[in-house]
């Protein structure tokens, strides 16, 4: 996986990022989900590693980037703290500007920082989701008990940290099963290093975190750039998984124009995780919007 990329690790004001970088050209930065790594990216980065000097890294508090300490407003893992930690690595490979492709969770940290550091961002892909704070206003019971997760790990500390302890194997195991189309996408290896890093309690606590901020600051920084009508600028794709929760309860293209200026996008034939499951459709719109 990933051959011909380089690891690194850089400081940011915050933490340390870990990731990779690869290829040549204009640069792209790779946002993972949840409950994944930059790991979610092996079967599209090399693909556009061949037009594009490609950076995929781990966001603050997964996989193998820094933990740090928490606060009683879950401020350091708001989207506004993972996007400046974004931002300054970028600048630290060389790259004032870039294009950002961001998925789940990386896609809130990659429209976050398209919204505070619009100089920054060139094109902006995200992959199957709607705004934090559209999902919040709009929820119902089918968003309840759906999207159980952001509830639960929202839950007070210690609760969900300590009931994923438990189990880690069967916690990320269902969400990979039970989020997918293809029951046998996941290679063994790959698998076993998402289940890996949830044995882990700093980055289980790390993500509940990040989930309890998205419940507050999340919700009111979007809410506050609606309502002082900010908007993302640059060109955006919005793709999302056709059977999935935003192509059910939202029609993801009319709320993205509502947010940006130039959207366009649509459904992609695999499940919540294409960048794995339809690893080649993936690239293909990808690059028909990056290039």
């Amino acid at each position: 996986m990933f051959e011909g990329f380089e690891e690194f690790e850089l400081p940011t004001s915050g933490t340390t990022i870990r990731g990779r970088r690869g290829g040549a050209g204009p640069p792209v930065l790779l946002l993972h989900g949840f409950p994944q790594t930059h790991l979610m990216w092996h079967r599209v980065a090399p693909g556009l590693a061949e037009h594009f000097t490609v950076i995929a890294t781990d966001l603050r508090g997964f996989g193998d980037s820094g933990k740090p300490a928490s606060s009683a407003d879950h401020s350091p893992y708001g989207m506004r703290e993972l996007a400046r930690d974004q931002v300054e690595v970028m600048e630290a490979l060389g790259h004032r500007s870039f294009s950002v492709v961001g998925h789940d969770r990386g896609a809130r940290c990659a429209y976050r920082m398209t919204l505070d550091h619009p100089e920054r961002v060139d094109r902006l892909a995200l992959l199957d989701i709607v705004p934090t704070a559209e999902a919040f206003d709009r929820a119902d019971k089918d968003f309840s008990l759906g999207y159980w997760v952001w509830s639960f790990l929202a839950a007070p500390e210690p609760i969900p940290e300590t009931l994923i302890a438990g189990a880690p194997e069967v916690f990320v195991g269902a969400l990979l099963d039970g989020w997918s189309t293809r029951p046998d996408v996941f290679d063994a290896e790959v698998r076993a290093e998402y289940i890996e890093k949830f044995r882990d309690p700093a980055t289980v606590h790390s993500i509940c975190e990040e989930y309890r901020a998205a419940a507050t600051l999340d919700h009111e920084h979007d809410r506050l750039d609606r309502a002082q009508g900010r908007r993302i600028t640059c060109p955006v794709l919005a793709l999302w998984d056709p059977g999935g929760a935003v192509a059910q309860w939202y029609d993801p293209l009319e709320i993205w124009r509502e947010w940006a200026t130039d959207v366009s996008g649509g459904a992609v034939g695999a499940g919540h995780f294409f960048a794995e499951e339809a690893p080649d459709e993936t690239l293909e719109r990808l690059l028909g919007f990056l290039l």
